[in-house]
C-alpha cells in the first residue's frame, strides 16, 4: 500500500505536471488543491528536488517546477524514493534486501517464489509506467 507521502508527491507531481508549461508553482497552491499540510508537502518537495526530479527558484515568481518531462519521470522512482521497497517481503527486495528470520531457505520456500513473480510483475508495470501515464489519464 502506498504512503500518504507517496501518494501527495504523485499527487503534487500531477500538479506540477498539468502546470508545466507556466512556470514556477507555489506549495500553497498544490497544498490548497489537494488539501495537504503545507510543512508536509514541503518536505516531501525536497525529497523530489533531492533526488532530482524538481527544480526550485526563491524570491518573487518563486516556486517548484519539473526538471525532468513527465515521461522521464517513473512511478518506480518515485515510490522507491519516499516508500523504500517495491516488494512485498524483504527477501525478495532488489534494493533493499534482508533475509526472513522464519524462513529455513529461501531457495525452498514456496512462499518467496510467489513473491518474486509478484514483485517482479509489479516492477514490471512500475517501470514502464510514469507521470506522463497519470497525467494521461487526468
Amino acid at each position: 500500500m502506498l504512503s500518504k507521502k507517496t501518494k501527495y508527491a504523485l499527487h503534487a507531481l500531477t500538479y506540477l505536471g498539468k502546470h508545466k508549461d507556466e512556470g514556477t508553482v507555489l506549495i500553497h497552491d498544490i497544498a490548497e488543491e489537494y488539501g495537504i499540510s503545507h510543512k508536509f508537502l514541503e518536505n516531501i518537495l525536497l525529497e523530489l528536488k533531492k533526488a532530482g526530479i524538481l527544480g526550485s527558484k526563491k524570491g518573487k515568481g518563486g516556486g517548484y517546477y519539473l526538471i525532468k518531462e513527465p515521461k522521464e519521470i517513473p512511478l518506480s522512482k518515485v515510490i522507491r524514493l519516499l516508500d523504500g521497497p517495491i516488494a512485498l517481503l524483504p527477501c525478495v527486495s532488489l534494493n533493499y534486501y534482508e533475509p526472513c528470520s522464519e524462513c529455513k531457505d529461501e531457495a525452498t520456500c514456496g512462499i518467496n517464489k510467489v513473491m518474486v513473480q509478484v514483485r517482479d510483475e509489479t516492477l514490471k508495470i512500475l517501470e514502464n509506467k510514469t507521470l506522463a501515464d497519470i497525467l494521461l489519464g487526468e
